[in-house]
């Protein structure tokens, strides 16, 4: 898959004067990804299919990509909080341009709805539950809830770095 356009650093201001971070081990970050198809609404009949990939990138812990294959070159790609999917696989969450909430479909068993809008149309896609909460699992493995802050190496740690190269 080519890499995605939001992999890239996000530019955030360095803020000195913070208190110390803890310091955590350097290691390889690991993004976190599952493709599901998911069911779109096409009418009031109508549903499809778009194959879909779920990232969870370490350096961004505060965010998810979810990225919409739509068959043509450009793909579409949605970013919100992990926090959002989390709770949304609870109750009804969100607002404004994603809104999420569990239900049960009969053919399909427990799903999650996400309803998302934009100046470009809206959209109201059903997921199998189960399968994204083992993903979202995947991820708190990987960056655990509260430990987000701690995800980027400390002062310290960079300048070890820096100065192992002299």
């Amino acid at each position: 898959m080519p890499r995605d356009p939001l992999s890239a650093s996000n530019g955030a201001p360095h803020q000195s004067g913070r208190r110390a971070r803890s310091a955590l081990p350097l290691r390889l970050a690991v993004p976190v990804e599952e493709v599901l198809t998911l069911r779109i609404a096409l009418g009031r009949d109508r549903v499809g299919t778009v194959p879909t990939r779920f990232r969870y990138e370490p350096q961004r812990p505060y965010e998810v990509l979810v990225t919409f294959h739509l068959g043509r070159p450009d793909e579409v790609d949605w970013v919100f909080s992990r926090e959002l999917l989390r709770d949304g696989l609870r109750g009804l969450t969100g607002q404004g341009d994603v809104r999420l909430w569990p239900a049960h479909c009969p053919c399909h068993g427990a799903t999650l709805h996400l309803a998302l809008e934009s100046p470009y149309g809206s959209a109201l896609l059903e997921a199998s539950a189960a399968r994204v909460r083992d993903w979202l699992e995947r991820t708190y493995l990987e960056v655990p809830e509260g430990a987000e802050p701690d995800c980027g190496p400390t002062d310290a740690q960079l300048a070890e770095l820096l100065l192992a190269d002299d």
